[in-house]
């Protein structure tokens, strides 16, 4: 019996893994540069305009927006402020605690998610979905749907 510890990934494991990492970077690559020439939009532009549409205000607290985001405070004020100055969010003072401040979607940055919405879509089929038949689809739903922090719900669109 050997006594030897491998100490790095090797063969399915390691193929499995960089597989993963490759194509999410080269997918959300391709993703960001289409809303980038397409709708001005980065994929985290779009991901929080998304985030805030699907509230029944259309605002969040900044700090349970960059809990979503897995962003800094720092990090989603950045962003934030970006969408504010090209007014497709704005910023909302709590009435009642002036230390809560709020990210609200305006109307045009809801006009503007619900046409990048299109191309998001457009883009995770050719990127992704299109690689794998409907079955293959539905076995990689399930298999990745136990990976931490798969198990979120919503939808990729407002349409």
């Amino acid at each position: 019996m050997s006594t030897k510890q491998t100490t790095g990934l090797e063969g399915v494991d390691l193929a499995a893994w960089r597989g993963f990492l490759l194509s999410h970077a080269a997918i959300t690559r391709e993703l960001d540069a289409d809303l980038v020439a397409r709708h001005g939009l980065t994929s985290r532009d779009y991901e929080v305009l998304l985030f805030l549409a699907q509230e029944p205000d259309r605002r969040l607290a900044m700090s349970e927006l960059a809990k979503r985001t897995m962003l800094t405070r720092s990090g989603v004020t950045r962003l934030v402020d970006g969408l504010c100055r090209v007014d497709l969010v704005e910023r909302v003072s709590c009435p009642s605690d002036a230390r809560v401040s709020y990210a609200q979607l305006t109307d045009a940055g809801h006009q503007r998610l619900r046409e990048a919405g299109r191309t998001h879509i457009d883009g995770i089929r050719a990127a992704f979905l299109s690689h794998f038949s409907e079955d293959e689809v539905s076995q990689l739903a399930d298999l990745l749907g136990r990976l931490p922090g798969a198990a979120g719900e919503g939808s990729c669109s407002v349409e």
